[in-house]
């Protein structure tokens, strides 16, 4: 039987996205020029939460864009594969480019992701995600904003799912599936 363990808080996701968001504005205030807007890209599904919080606290203005990749399927572990499920509908080239997902770990996934729109010729892309698993990490990737570093636990909530369950929770838990 699995168990839920609190891990974050609403109030302390809240507190990394208003962070984040002054730190982003006050970066690209300084980069988009007049009549430019920042291309927010999310990584569907787990990232939505995190990206409808955070874009809203952004005081540049933005077009927001969507992409889906998948590693996992129904494990707790990345298969290693990364399967492209659905495209930017915005060409990236001379765009600035944020791509927002919830959590690093393996780095497989951004790693394809990034090279795939940095071959595109945007005008900057950087990468924002909430948290990072760095022991997990198997592909390096330089995360430009992010909320914090957790250990290796496989967590649930705010978007983080196992086998599409546990998103819809406010907070961030870890999953103990007792085994």
């Amino acid at each position: 039987m699995s168990t839920l363990s609190p891990f974050l808080s609403p109030q302390q996701i809240e507190a990394h996205c208003d962070r984040l968001g002054k730190q982003i504005s006050a970066d690209y205030s300084k980069i988009l020029g007049p009549g430019e807007a920042l291309t927010v890209v999310v990584t569907l599904k787990g990232a939505l939460y995190f990206a409808a919080d955070l874009t809203r606290r952004l005081t540049v203005p933005v077009k927001l864009d969507f992409v889906r990749l998948s590693s996992y399927g129904t494990g707790t572990k990345s298969s290693g594969t990364v399967r492209f499920l659905m495209d930017m509908e915005t060409p990236p080239a001379g765009q600035h480019i944020l791509v927002l997902d919830e959590i690093v770990d393996s780095g497989r996934t951004l790693a394809f992701l990034l090279d795939r729109i940095k071959a595109a010729q945007p005008a900057s892309v950087r990468l924002c995600s909430l948290l990072s698993k760095p022991s997990r990490r198997e592909v390096p990737v330089n995360i430009d904003y992010l909320g914090q570093e957790v250990e290796d636990k496989f967590l649930v909530g705010y978007g983080l799912d196992h086998a599409e369950n546990h998103r819809h929770h406010s907070g961030i838990f870890v999953l103990d599936s007792g085994a």
